[in-house]
Formats: structure tokens, C-alpha cells, sequence
């Protein structure tokens, strides 16, 4: 938890006294980022007075759009990129100044950055070679290491030998051979084909499970980040929007941004009518009135959005329900597991339905008036979204 005083009195140790973090055990947490801010052109903030922690054993998750500032967050900690403000702290110790190959990190890249002219093994075995490790010392943890994602049989091919994720797994086993203290992963699966890609987030996960790594992972794919995180930071304009277990922040986003960028999501614009203890009426375009839970944005005649996941409505509901909406269905779209419903509210916003294929109902008919439905907590409160 980060608390500001109300007074400073300047930095002690290259730490900006107006900050502090104050945990129950301190000793869990292996990375501290504090106030820490970059600009590339001095005018606009990549990074914004960023305060973010990581705690030992977690796969915590930078998600967000391009330009964010995910990916200059970690080059910053891979000491890559140097913060124009603010200080990082490794396990306790600063490291600003200290070059990558002194910060005890493992990287992980995109695009592999693997020797074409070594083996596997000898890819695998050359931060231990850097680092002065023996030989018998060298060829034990490779050989180990290989075992650990399966590619012991493949010691002596090159890379172009291999597939992208063969490739993609020496990498991998290359950032963890010296068991670095944190492990950095800048969009590694992004050049994968999906079914490899998801194939290899499971791995990646059992491995961090299996050998209690710390990870630090980038990623513009959202499905990606529920999928192996601990913890999400979702990352816009620099600055975290929310940062919690990923079914938090699908089921409870903070803000519009973070509600249309996790998931998909049916925003409604709305005006707060009246606010009812931990309720609040709100009127749709359309003049309908439907209750939602309280907010912070919460307070009559605020502008506000209601947000309702696809999945949540329920098409002509035989039971009761939170609230209903007249529509029309305008469109029906098969896709396998799932058939996407498009309807049309009374005012002429459109919202899409989901509905998961097999044994029920037939499908609504296009043209077809029907009722929407949702179920007590729903139907979310969020700010207007831009």
C-alpha cells in the first residue's frame, strides 16, 4: 500500500521521501518502482510517476495498448532504458546506474536473439560462460535445463533447425539458466501462431509455477494476460489504470478505458437519476431506468456509463432478473463455441449478446423483439467514457 505524506523532507539514499511503502512483510516484495517517469521528447510522459511493486514468486502482467508505457517500464528495469525521474529497487537495493548484465535479470524478447552459429546447448550455456562458470558446471545446468522444457534432443541442432517455438523455448531456458532473481518477458509469444501461442502460455506458466519465478511479462493481448497472471497492471497513457487479480478487473474494471480494453464490453451512456445507500438509478438514453451499484462517479446527475459484458445478458429471461431492456435483433452470427446476437435498444444503440452454443434454446430470429435481461451485479457503474 503507497502512502504520501503530507510533508516531505527531501530524498534520503536517491528515495523520494514522499513516498513510502509500507507492507506487512516487507521481505516479499522483490522490485520497487518509485515515481519513476520517462519522456522521450521532454514533453510527453511514456511513463507517468509510475509506483508499482512485485512480489517474489508472482507473474505480474504489464497490459496495455501500444505506446502505454508497458514496454519502457520494463526496459527500465532490464536497465536498457535509464528513468528520467524516480528510482527502481531491486530486493531492496537500487539499481540506477547498475548496467543489465549486473542486475541479475533474465530477458526474454520477441524475436528470440538467439546465436545462429551456436547450438542449442551452446545458446542455452552462454550467460553461464560470461558469468565463469566450469565446464562440467556449464554442461550440467544446460543439460538440466533442457530437460525442463522438453528439448534435450535437440542440444546440438541450430536455431534454424528448429521451429518458432522450439526457438521461442530456448529463449526461454537461456534467461532462466543462471536462476536469476526476475525474469523479464517483452511480448515473447507475439510472432507465434495462435494455437502454439496458447500452448506455450501454459508452459510458461508451469515452469514459473514449477520453479518459483518471479515474472515480469508485457503484453498487448488481453486473453494472454488472464490467462498466466497472478496480477494485471493495465497500463494507459503512462500511467496504471488498475492493477489486481485478473478476475477483479473483468468483473469489477475501475474505470471505461479498462472496461473496453479487458473484454469486450456493451457501454451505455447514462445520467445518474438518484442514489439510494449502495445503489444508484440511473437513466438511459432511451429514458429507461435501471439500478446499478453505487460508484464513485455516483451522484445525481452525474453523466456515467453502464457497462454489461456480452456474456451476462440473457435473452428473454424465464426467471428473475436484475433489470430488462426491450431490443431488436438485428444480426446473428455463428462462431463455433458461440453465437454472437447484435440487437438494437429502443434509442438506436446497438449492443452484441453472446450466447454459448449447444443444448439450448434455438437462436433468436433476425428482426425479432426481444428482452434483455441481466443478473444482480451485472450491470456496472463507470465513468463517461471519452
Amino acid at each position: 500500500m503507497l502512502m504520501t505524506p503530507t510533508s516531505s523532507s527531501g530524498p534520503a539514499q536517491g528515495l523520494r521521501e514522499s513516498r513510502r511503502i509500507i507492507e506487512t512483510d516487507p521481505s516479499s516484495v522483490l522490485v520497487s518502482f518509485y515515481g519513476v517517469t520517462r519522456s522521450y521528447d521532454g514533453k510527453t510522459k511514456v511513463v507517468d510517476d509510475l509506483d508499482l511493486e512485485i512480489r517474489k514468486g508472482e507473474f505480474l502482467t504489464l497490459l496495455g495498448p501500444s505506446g502505454s508505457g508497458k514496454t519502457t517500464s520494463l526496459m527500465m528495469l532490464a536497465g536498457f532504458e535509464q528513468p528520467d525521474q524516480g528510482h527502481i529497487y531491486l530486493n531492496g537495493k537500487p539499481i540506477d546506474g547498475l548496467p543489465p548484465e549486473a542486475r541479475d535479470i533474465g530477458v526474454v524478447f520477441q524475436n528470440y536473439a538467439l546465436f545462429p552459429h551456436m547450438t542449442v546447448a551452446q545458446n542455452v550455456g552462454f550467460p553461464l560462460r560470461v558469468r565463469g562458470l566450469a565446464k562440467a558446471e556449464i554442461d550440467r545446468r544446460v543439460r538440466d535445463a533442457l530437460k525442463i522444457v522438453r528439448l534435450e534432443d535437440f542440444a546440438d541442432r541450430r536455431p534454424t533447425e528448429l521451429s518458432g517455438g522450439q526457438q521461442q523455448r530456448v529463449a526461454l531456458t537461456r534467461a532462466l539458466v543462471f536462476e536469476p532473481q526476475l525474469v523479464l518477458m517483452d511480448e515473447p509469444l507475439g510472432a507465434l501462431d495462435k494455437q502454439l501461442r496458447e500452448q506455450l502460455q501454459l508452459e510458461i506458466k508451469h515452469i514459473q509455477k514449477r520453479l518459483g519465478l518471479t515474472i515480469l511479462y508485457v503484453t498487448h493481448d488481453q486473453s494472454e494476460a488472464l490467462t498466466m497472471s497472478d496480477r494485471i497492471a493495465v497500463f494507459g497513457a503512462g500511467r496504471i489504470q488498475q492493477l489486481g487479480h485478473p478476475r477483479d478487473i473483468y468483473d469489477h474494471p475501475a474505470n471505461a478505458f479498462v472496461a473496453t480494453f479487458i473484454g469486450d464490453n456493451n457501454l451505455m451512456p447514462a445520467t445518474v437519476h438518484e442514489v439510494r445507500g449502495e445503489r444508484a438509478a440511473v437513466r438511459l438514453g432511451n429514458g429507461a431506468l435501471i439500478e446499478t451499484s453505487r460508484s464513485s462517479h455516483a451522484h445525481a446527475g452525474a453523466p456515467v456509463t453502464v457497462a454489461i459484458r456480452p456474456e451476462r445478458f440473457v435473452i428473454d429471461p424465464s426467471g428473475p432478473v436484475a433489470g430488462t431492456l426491450a431490443a431488436k435483433v438485428s444480426e446473428i452470427i455463428y462462431v463455433g463455441d458461440q453465437t454472437r446476437v447484435v440487437a438494437r435498444l429502443e434509442d438506436g444503440h446497438e449492443v452484441e449478446v453472446r450466447l454459448a452454443n449447444g443444448r439450448r434454446a434455438a437462436d433468436p430470429l433476425e428482426g425479432a423483439t426481444v428482452t434483455l435481461g441481466w443478473h444482480e451485479g451485472d450491470a456496472i457503474l463507470l465513468d463517461r467514457a471519452a
